[in-house]
Parts: structure tokens; C-alpha cells; sequence
């Protein structure tokens, strides 16, 4: 099964919003993560531990980024954002990878931009 964590070991549960691109040749990336009042957020969480990074997992292992940022409204922390920068064609196929079991686990569906 195919989760995403911010702290080791708690499995975020709310659904990304998340942006592909990729550069011509295909061989670099970037995903954008957007998580709108995600459960980490959450007074209950507070006594779990700090974030840490975003931890992509499933039954290869484990993708990690450490560019996870709260966006505030009103003072409140409401949204998690996270970039995942995408360096080789092997990354690329790595993330895609998860990201299919990702899907398939919480019946997300790929929307292709518009040019």
C-alpha cells in the first residue's frame, strides 16, 4: 500500500491536490504537493512530532523531500504544501512508480494540462 507520511510512522490521510512538470527532454521534474487541511494539522497531532519531511512510501521503499511548508490563514495553519524535485530519468520512473499505486490505493485520476 502506497502512503505519504510527514511524521515517520502516521499516515496522512487527506488527498493531495498535486501538479506535475517535467522539463523537454523529460529527464528533470518538479511535483508540487497541496494539502488542504490535512490531518497533521490537527490539535491531536500536536504530541506526535515534529514534521520532519514528506516521506512517499510503498512496497519499493521510500521517496523523501524536505521542502514541506504550512500555509497560514487568520494565524491558522490550514494547508500543507511539499515539493519533490525530480533530478533523472530513474527518479522520474521511481515517482511515477509510486505515484500509480498512490492512485490506485485512494482512486485519485490524472487531469493533463491544457498548453
Amino acid at each position: 500500500m502506497a502512503n505519504i507520511q510527514f511524521i515517520k510512522g502516521i499516515n496522512e490521510n487527506a488527498v493531495p491536490y498535486i501538479k506535475l512538470t517535467r522539463s523537454r527532454d523529460g529527464s528533470t521534474g518538479t511535483a508540487t504537493f497541496r494539502f488542504n487541511n490535512p490531518d497533521i494539522l490537527t490539535s491531536d497531532m500536536q504530541n506526535k512530532g515534529d514534521i520532519t519531511g514528506m516521506y512517499l512510501k510503498d512496497e519499493e521503499g521510500e521517496i523523501v523531500t524536505r521542502d514541506v511548508n504550512a500555509k497560514f490563514i487568520n494565524g491558522k495553519p490550514k494547508a500543507i504544501e511539499s515539493i519533490y524535485i525530480i533530478k533523472s530519468p530513474e527518479h522520474w520512473d521511481r515517482f511515477m512508480r509510486f505515484m500509480e499505486r498512490y492512485s490506485n490505493d485512494n482512486n485519485l485520476s490524472f487531469t493533463k494540462a491544457s498548453n
